[in-house]
């Protein structure tokens, strides 16, 4: 006789063995429906880690620093293709890249932290305006990856909350075409890096350079998608979303154009790698009230050393500059004329920084014209530049404003 639990026993068994023979005797499985066949891997180019049809190497265009840069990049930016931090790291010869979550548990990197003279380039109530200091510090570091794994990164270093932060108003928009940006101020990590250093430095357009290789990887990322190809590595096969709703970009400027005030400010800058050079100051003010095309001209005297430059952008001589009129008193009348409810219309933010780094200017609130420009229309050109360009430049923001206009 056999007791139940062998009686129990012997089913299990025979079901497990009939379960085998049924899976052994069954034909292969085919790939879940949808699922498409592997793709072979791509070849990757060893120094930028892209594939090499949108390898950027031959773009990389070094451009030696006063400042040492070292760059922080969080590891899950370090696993994002479109990344510019290792493009910038390559650009700026003696620059140093460490990917890290906790920089204070490196040794060498926690020395280099703790060194003299080193800022932190990060916005936040506390932080510097790079066009207040009188020169570049020695160490300039710089934190790679989104607003909330940089907070992260900066919040867990204790290192990092030491230092003393600097941050910046760019006066330009982000080319950044294959990637969002939280906001249309926000740029990619190499265009930071290369504003920054410029403002520091005081020395416009000495970065540029190293933005070529930007560029060339959002031309080739572009043209890349537009062809279609790579785009089965990348489909999610779910259902259709609903279309978005449409945004008008010009929308902005249709509730404004009767109260704006175009402005260009001219600066009295120095050269790059001028010993004790003075802080940059505005020099000339131009406007024009867009609704009546009443107009504020303002050369104002200097109230730092006349920088060699000035004479020249300004086309006028170096007398009747020292002899504009004295700062209270343009401010004043810039009061009188902006009025209480303007709206003022700038191409980029330079404009405006160079006006709140001495106290005492009114303002109002702005619509940046090159950002809605390049969310309208596409890329943006900068304004004219050469001997007496101050006029042409208020010229150029008002044809560029009736265009935009003459499109909403």
């Amino acid at each position: 006789m056999i007791s139940r639990r062998c009686q129990v026993g012997t089913r299990t068994a025979a079901k497990r063995l009939l379960g085998h023979a049924t899976r052994v005797a069954r034909a292969p499985r085919l790939a879940p429906r949808g699922r498409r066949p592997a793709v072979e891997p791509r070849a990757h180019c060893p120094r930028c880690r892209r594939p090499r049809q949108v390898c950027w190497c031959s773009a990389v265009v070094p451009v030696p620093s006063r400042t040492r840069v070292v760059f922080l990049q969080h590891p899950r930016e370090f696993r994002v293709g479109v990344s510019t931090c290792r493009m910038a790291h390559l650009s700026l010869p003696g620059s140093q890249l460490h990917v890290t979550l906790d920089p204070d548990r490196q040794p060498a990197l926690a020395e280099l932290l703790a060194a003299p003279d080193t800022h932190l380039l990060f916005p936040s109530a506390d932080a510097t305006d790079v066009d207040a200091l009188d020169r570049p510090p020695h160490t300039l570091v710089v934190v790679d990856g989104t607003w909330a794994n940089a907070r992260k990164l900066v919040g867990r270093s204790a290192l990092l909350r030491a230092l003393p932060r600097l941050f910046f108003r760019p006066d330009f928009a982000s080319n950044y075409r294959i990637r969002r940006e939280p906001d249309d101020h926000c740029l990619s990590t190499i265009e930071a890096t290369a504003h920054v250093l410029e403002r520091l430095e005081r020395a416009p357009g000495r970065y540029t350079p190293i933005l070529s290789a930007f560029e060339r990887m959002v031309e080739m990322q572009l043209a890349y998608v537009a062809t279609g190809a790579g785009a089965d590595r990348h489909r999610q096969h779910k259902p259709p979303r609903a279309p978005k709703p449409t945004v008008d970009p010009r929308a902005p400027l249709r509730a404004v154009a009767d109260r704006m005030v175009l402005l260009h400010v001219e600066p009295n800058a120095w050269p790059y790698a001028t010993p004790d050079a003075p802080p940059v100051e505005a020099i000339e003010l131009r406007a024009v009230r867009v609704a009546t095309g009443e107009r504020f001209t303002a050369l104002l005297a200097p109230r730092q050393r006349l920088s060699p430059r000035v004479t020249f952008n300004l086309d006028l001589p170096e007398a009747d500059i020292r002899a504009g009129a004295p700062l209270a008193a343009t401010q004043a009348a810039w009061r009188e004329f902006l009025g209480p409810d303007a709206v003022l219309g700038i191409w980029g933010y330079h404009a405006l920084s160079l006006l709140r780094m001495e106290p005492g200017w009114t303002l109002a609130p702005e619509l940046d014209l090159r950002a809605l420009w390049q969310r309208a229309i596409g890329r943006a050109e900068n304004l004219p530049d050469g001997q007496g360009r101050a006029p042409r430049r208020i010229a150029a923001l008002e044809q560029s404003l009736r265009a935009l206009l003459a499109d909403a």
